[in-house]
């Protein structure tokens, strides 16, 4: 995406040759690069995230809170999932070509595929980890320890 958006300014700036595919090219990697991010985020829990309300409880309560937000997370990303295969589907069908890459229309929308792909299985790992925790006693404390 770098190189794409370098190679785009220097030659708006110096070549001036009409090479419409370097913002494309950097548009779809963006697309892929937030999606995939998106992922690592909700995966290692750098997301921005509302913890007022989860903030307020401590021990089995607060589990048992993070997993009903876990388990919201997995049904929504799963109805991503499952629309955005139907899309890609749909465009695969139809032939629709990218205007200056000429790729196949699929091909960016698969980055919806992939990562939602991603992000309902890892979400649903999570879960159950967060299921079997609360069932073995194993709370996460507030100093890093476990509480049994």
């Amino acid at each position: 995406m770098v190189f794409c958006s370098f190679a785009q300014v220097v030659n708006r700036n110096f070549f001036q040759l009409p090479i419409a595919w370097f913002d494309e090219a950097a548009t779809y990697c963006m697309i892929y690069m937030t999606l995939l991010g998106t992922e690592i985020g909700l995966r290692d829990g750098s997301q921005i995230a509302v913890t007022a309300l989860v903030n307020k409880f401590k021990g089995v309560s607060k589990l048992f809170i993070q997993i009903i937000s876990k388990i919201i997370v997995t049904i929504f990303s799963s109805a991503i999932l499952f629309y955005s295969i139907n899309m890609v589907k749909i465009q695969a069908v139809s032939g629709q070509t990218t205007a200056a890459l000429h790729l196949p229309m699929s091909v960016p929308y698969m980055a919806l595929v992939i990562s939602f792909g991603i992000i309902t299985v890892v979400q649903f790992i999570l879960t159950i980890k967060m299921i079997r925790d609360l069932v073995k006693g194993n709370i996460p404390m507030e100093d890093g320890g476990v509480e049994k």
